[in-house]
C-alpha cells in the first residue's frame, strides 16, 4: 500500500471519528411535545426537550400535558427537587388542585 493511500485512509478514519463524536455530543431528546398552561392561561409548547437535566417552567404551570414518548416527573420547585413530585406517564396530563403551588420544573425518565 502506498504512503498516499495510507494517509488518505488514516485521514478518513479521523474524520469519521470526529463526526461520530460530534453527533453523540448533541444528546438524546424526548420525541414529542411537552405542553403546559400558566396561571394566566398562556399555553407553552416545548418540542422534543433533551432527556438529561432539569427543565424549568419559568412561569409556573397549572396544567402539563406529556405528548412525548417518555415519562416525566413534575416538581413544585424550580430545581427538580422537593417533596411530593408527580409522575406523569407518556400521553397523559395533570392539573394542579385549586389553591396549590404550580409546577415549576420537570425531569425526563430515561
Amino acid at each position: 500500500m502506498s504512503v498516499r493511500r495510507r494517509l488518505t485512509t488514516a485521514t478518513g478514519a479521523v474524520l469519521l471519528t470526529l463526526t461520530v463524536a460530534g453527533c453523540s455530543g448533541l444528546g438524546r431528546t424526548a420525541v414529542g411535545p411537552v405542553t403546559y398552561e400558566t396561571r394566566g392561561e398562556k399555553v407553552v409548547r416545548v418540542m422534543s426537550p433533551p432527556v438529561k437535566g432539569c427543565h424549568r417552567l419559568p412561569l409556573g404551570a397549572t396544567r402539563v400535558e406529556n405528548g412525548t414518548l417518555v415519562d416525566l416527573i413534575l416538581y413544585r420547585t424550580p430545581h427538580c427537587r422537593g417533596e411530593e413530585p408527580i409522575y406523569l406517564p407518556t400521553n397523559s396530563a395533570d392539573s394542579i388542585a385549586p389553591g396549590t403551588l404550580p409546577w415549576r420544573s420537570y425531569t425526563i425518565v430515561h
